[in-house]
């Protein structure tokens, strides 16, 4: 079911690109991973987790080796909103812009609402996945080792493994 998980995915990634941003303005990063490059993202999870002590980057990245697809999501270039709202933690955007930094994994302080975005495109990345009953799962670990690996650009990354099966792999792990 390669073939058919790989049209999913690119399903995922249409759901994305379309989902609404705020002030109609689009930093999502979308990337559809297949074969080689899940060899890739796999071995690059379990070479993180080894060397970060990190839990779990193995059991994700078994996880990885075996789906059909996996869709990447990252926030990439996002300029601040504007509204000097203070959901970032800063008083004004302009004081959250002049302190974005690299972190152990990822990029920030990044705006919310922007980071709201990203979750929306992941809602409806996999909701389109649920339609189509392909099994998947929205995973944090995959995000940081594609950002590491190079398979995706941006300040924070998410990744959605698809695959079909008799029964779920991304559960009762």
């Amino acid at each position: 079911m390669k073939d058919e998980m790989k049209t999913i995915a690119g399903m995922m990634a249409v759901a994305a690109r379309t989902a609404p941003k705020a002030k109609g303005e689009d930093f999502i990063g979308i990337e559809v991973i297949t074969g080689d490059k899940i060899a890739s993202l796999a071995a690059e999870m379990y070479k993180y987790g080894e060397e970060s002590g990190r839990p779990n980057f193995d059991r994700d990245g078994k996880n990885v080796s075996d789906s059909d697809a996996v869709l990447l999501l990252s926030l990439r270039g996002s300029a601040s909103l504007g509204l000097d709202c203070g959901a970032c933690g800063y008083n004004t955007c302009a004081e959250m812009d002049a302190n974005l930094k690299d972190g152990p994994e990822f990029k920030g302080p990044l705006c919310s609402w922007r980071m709201i975005d990203l979750g929306i495109a992941l809602g409806s990345a996999v909701k389109t996945a649920s339609l189509f009953n392909a099994d998947n799962r929205i995973m944090y670990r995959i995000g940081v080792a594609a950002l590491r690996a190079g398979l995706i650009e941006g300040e924070v990354a998410v990744g959605v493994p698809v695959s079909a099966t008799g029964k779920s792999i991304y559960f009762d792990r």
